[in-house]
């Protein structure tokens, strides 16, 4: 899958369609489900709350009602989002558009900027930070898939390719291609494929 930064949506939700009979609007909060091993889980994984309440809020501003319908509802919604904020220390802002499926192992730290824009299917872990260097937008799109180890840092406007996985405290700059890992600071892109780390 190639992602394209001007669409915004482009590719991004591949296959999160995993039941024909799940409306596609619901399809992200079943997978994210699909990924905790389940409803139960709410009782169990805090980052599950911070996953869940972002979808409401993105769900709310980009639903059809009217600006300040919107800023209204989103009042109390951003109450309850400071709290699951505090609580678990992982900030989802709404408007960051996320594929189904995402999944954040343990909590504490996890970072996301509200322009960035993460696939589906994708893993991070404690201490994770998808920002900008320079201010404004400039702020990572990510593939589906893609692997954060704990206190990974993806900053700038780079491209996560599907798949790849990035090290744990690593400081990544620059893109990197689909398949790949990359280690260090700043990271540097160790193998493409199982493959070429053969050859």
């Amino acid at each position: 899958m190639a992602l394209n930064r001007s669409t915004p949506e482009a590719g991004l939700f591949d296959g999160e369609q995993v039941n024909p009979d799940v409306p596609r609007p619901l399809a992200p909060w079943r997978q994210d489900l699909q990924r905790y091993g389940g409803a139960r889980a709410l009782l169990r994984e805090q980052s599950l709350w911070a996953v869940l309440w972002h979808r409401v809020g993105h769900a709310v501003l980009n639903g059809g009602a009217p600006r300040p319908v919107k800023q209204l509802a989103m009042l109390p919604w951003w109450l309850v989002f400071r709290l699951i904020e505090t609580v678990t220390g992982i900030s989802l802002p709404p408007s960051v558009t996320i594929g189904g499926g995402l999944r954040i192992w343990h909590f504490g730290g996890v970072f996301v900027h509200p322009a960035a824009r993460i696939g589906a299917r994708c893993t991070l872990r404690q201490g994770v930070t998808i920002g900008n260097r320079h201010g404004g937008d400039d702020v990572p799109v990510i593939g589906d898939d893609v692997e954060f180890g704990a206190y990974a840092q993806v900053l700038g406007h780079v491209q996560i390719g599907d798949r790849a996985r990035i090290g744990a405290m690593s400081v990544v700059l620059q893109d990197v291609p689909a398949d790949a890992s990359a280690v260090g600071a700043p990271a540097r892109v160790i193998a493409r494929s199982l493959s070429e780390s053969r050859a």
